[in-house]
């Protein structure tokens, strides 16, 4: 029995346990997808994470865009030099205050002064190449929405199928539990008439019991693919159940599989873009050693009162600044961000190569469950007929009651072997058109 329970549910194991509901809500594929696609927290997470790239790509407009700023001032000083200034700068110096014992102790001298300034970068070389690795970085997590989403719509489409056969399983063992019952009473009969022995009804007894430990598995089944769906949409069902509209499709179709590694694939085209902006952030960590160009000016006002008008000045002019020498800091970032791009070649290689490999194993295994699919239902058709011959010659004295129980334990597990098979077939089919999509 256990392997019977193993062949049902080895794609449920992974979900938790629960009791089985009476709320039964109908849900049709396409509605399980939509309401995935709009609530799931992981394709939110992924959206979050582009919109911060996306952020990370605006702020490298400071590139070319000015820097402006407004600041005041106010200053209250004995500082000779500084009290000079103070009155130059309001434009209220007279022949007195040449005095050498003014200039040399002037009295407190109050000073506002109101400016604003503005930064124009002009020849920037390491900030332009900034910018086109956050830009590169920006479409990597796009294309990462992208795949992140084509993966929850491969989850969605396993965790819907499984519970199909789920439901599936219940319907094989109510029929079972049905026919067992039957079996039950046959025997029973026959022992009350002195045909058969105790032993024969207990065996058909435990048959009954087994059948229905088998059932409440399955209904737990149902309830742990529910679990799992609700968790995929981002609702709270509260412990109530999912029943699919549609039934676990059978059709097997000769499928026309590839075992090259398609180029346009999301995560790849992703993890190229990342190797991309590795590629950029190291060129402008050469361009470091690069001096750089910015325009500059400010107007200020002085007054000896807050925000006062009584002078103003401008100042304008050009800065080209070189750093010659950083304490390595340079040379440093420069080492660092070639060792990040040498680590993202080398992982996009690798990613590569495991996704091909992923490929072929998966187009083995669409052929083996193909084979797998017309198998089980050969030999689930073959235990059907076995078992109604059994039958037959059970109630014409010719079948000891063990060997019925076998027959007919045999007929449910092809019947089982049979739907895991289709489900895998299924399985492997919508994955062949994920890696390959």
């Amino acid at each position: 029995m256990d392997k019977i329970r193993k062949i049902i549910f080895a794609t449920l194991l992974a979900l938790p346990s629960h009791g089985f509901s009476q709320d039964t809500i109908p849900l049709s594929k396409k509605d399980s997808w939509e309401k995935a696609a709009s609530g799931n927290l992981q394709r939110k997470i992924a959206e979050q994470e582009f919109s911060a790239s996306k952020a990370e790509y605006r702020q490298t407009n400071s590139v070319f865009l000015p820097t402006i700023s407004a600041s005041a001032t106010a200053i209250s000083t004995t500082n000779p030099l500084m009290a000079f200034g103070s009155k130059l700068n309001q434009e209220i110096l007279t022949a007195s205050d040449f005095n050498p014992a003014l200039l040399n102790d002037p009295g407190e001298t109050q000073n506002f002064a109101t400016e604003f300034a503005i930064l124009q970068p002009l020849i920037n070389l390491d900030g332009l190449y900034g910018r086109q690795a956050a830009r590169a970085k920006m479409q990597a997590s796009e294309l990462q929405v992208l795949r992140t989403t084509e993966h929850l719509e491969l989850e969605v489409s396993k965790a819907f199928m499984q519970l199909q056969l789920a439901y599936k399983a219940i319907h094989v063992l109510e029929k079972a539990a049905a026919t067992g019952e039957a079996n039950l009473e046959m025997v029973s009969n026959y022992f009350r008439q002195g045909l058969l022995q105790k032993t024969d009804v207990l065996n058909a007894r435990v048959r009954v019991n087994d059948i229905a430990n088998q059932l409440q598995y399955a209904k737990s089944a149902v309830q742990n693919a529910s679990d799992y769906l609700a968790f995929l949409m981002n609702e709270d069902t509260k412990g109530a159940i999912y029943k699919p509209t549609e039934e676990l499709d059978t059709t097997i179709t000769i499928e026309t599989t590839s075992e090259q590694l398609p180029g346009q694939r999301k995560d790849i085209q992703a993890m190229e873009r990342s190797s991309e902006a590795y590629q950029k952030m190291l060129q402008s960590a050469k361009m470091g050693f690069f001096p750089k160009l910015n325009a500059f000016g400010s107007y200020q006002l002085y007054d000896r009162s807050l925000f006062g008008t009584g002078a103003n000045g401008y100042t304008a002019g050009l800065q080209l600044s070189w750093s010659l020498f950083d304490g390595y800091r340079t040379i440093g970032k420069t080492e660092k961000a070639k060792a990040d791009l040498q680590r993202s070649e080398i992982e996009l290689q690798q990613y590569k190569a495991q996704s091909q490999l992923e490929l072929r194993k998966v187009n083995r295994q669409l052929k083996d469950a193909e084979n797998k699919v017309s198998l089980s239902q050969l030999a689930f058709e073959q235990s059907q007929e076995a078992y109604r011959i059994r039958q037959n010659r059970f109630t014409q004295g010719l079948e000891k009651t063990t060997d019925l129980l076998a027959s007919e334990s045999q007929m449910i597990q092809k019947e089982l072997e049979h739907l895991q098979a289709v489900f895998e077939y299924s399985l492997n089919k919508r994955y062949l058109q994920f890696l390959t999509k």
